[in-house]
This record gives structure tokens, C-alpha cells and sequence, in this order.
């Protein structure tokens, strides 16, 4: 039997991205990137159910492009990188302060632990609008 599952999954955000600075999780009710988080779960979530993407259990790889006007990048690529990558994983661990006020967006994952991530590209493009291209992608070969 053929394996149909995606092997990458690509889309665009608008907006910055969140970023992670701080010891208190970005998945906290009320936290300061939660509009941010939840603009990424959003247009997570949309191209995950237009491709059928289950959250990947083998090594992904990571490409993130940032898209804005010179002078407004609004933090360090690895503070950008890690808010991604922490938004994008299974939020099963994170339940313990809870979730509900992202409703079903709790359930967005396109992979279970950001220790996945065995591969990363990062780069940034001059825009007239601040917003960033996520692709995510397995490394395990397909059988």
C-alpha cells in the first residue's frame, strides 16, 4: 500500500510571529503574544485541514521566512524560531495551566515535541507588511 501522507506542509502568516522570551508559557491565558499565537494556530490549522496533516511523530525539519519592512523585525531569529517551534508542537504538556481559552485551537499540532526539529533554515525578506512563511517538513524517508 502506497503512503499518501504529506511530507511538507507550507503556509503564510500575517503578522509577526511569536517569540519566546520568558519562563511563563506563551500558552497562559492573558500572556502578551497570545494574539500572535493564535494568528499562528489559526493559519496552521487551515492548511493542516486543506492537506489532511496529522502531527508528525519521526525528525521534522523547520524553514521559516520573515517578511519585513527594513528596520521593523521585531526580535531575534531565535527568539522567533523557538516561539514557532513551541506553538507548532503537541500542547498536551502545556495543559497544566490551561488551554481552554484557545478552544479547539488546543489541538493544533504539526508535530508532538519541538525536539523534533533536527533541521532549521531562517531567513529574512524585505516586505512592504510584516508577516512569515512556515514549512515544515518530515526527514524520515518514505517507506
Amino acid at each position: 500500500m502506497r503512503n499518501t501522507r504529506a511530507l511538507t506542509l507550507s503556509f503564510e502568516v500575517p503578522g509577526p510571529p511569536p517569540v519566546r522570551t520568558e519562563a511563563l508559557s506563551i500558552f497562559a491565558a492573558g500572556h502578551r503574544q497570545a494574539t500572535r499565537v493564535r494568528t499562528l494556530l489559526e493559519a496552521a490549522c487551515g492548511a493542516a485541514q486543506h492537506t489532511g496533516w496529522t502531527a508528525l511523530t519521526e525528525p521534522v525539519g523547520l524553514e521559516v521566512v520573515l517578511r519585513c519592512p527594513p528596520g521593523r523585525r521585531t526580535s531575534d531569529a531565535a527568539t522567533l524560531l523557538g516561539g514557532i517551534g513551541a506553538v507548532l508542537q503537541d500542547k498536551k504538556r502545556a495543559a497544566d495551566i490551561g488551554l481552554a481559552h484557545l478552544g479547539v485551537l488546543a489541538d493544533v499540532a504539526l508535530y508532538v515535541d519541538d525536539r523534533q526539529i533536527q533541521q532549521i533554515s531562517y531567513r529574512e525578506e524585505p516586505a512592504e507588511e510584516l508577516s512569515y512563511l512556515v514549512r515544515v517538513s518530515t526527514l524520515a524517508t518514505p517507506a
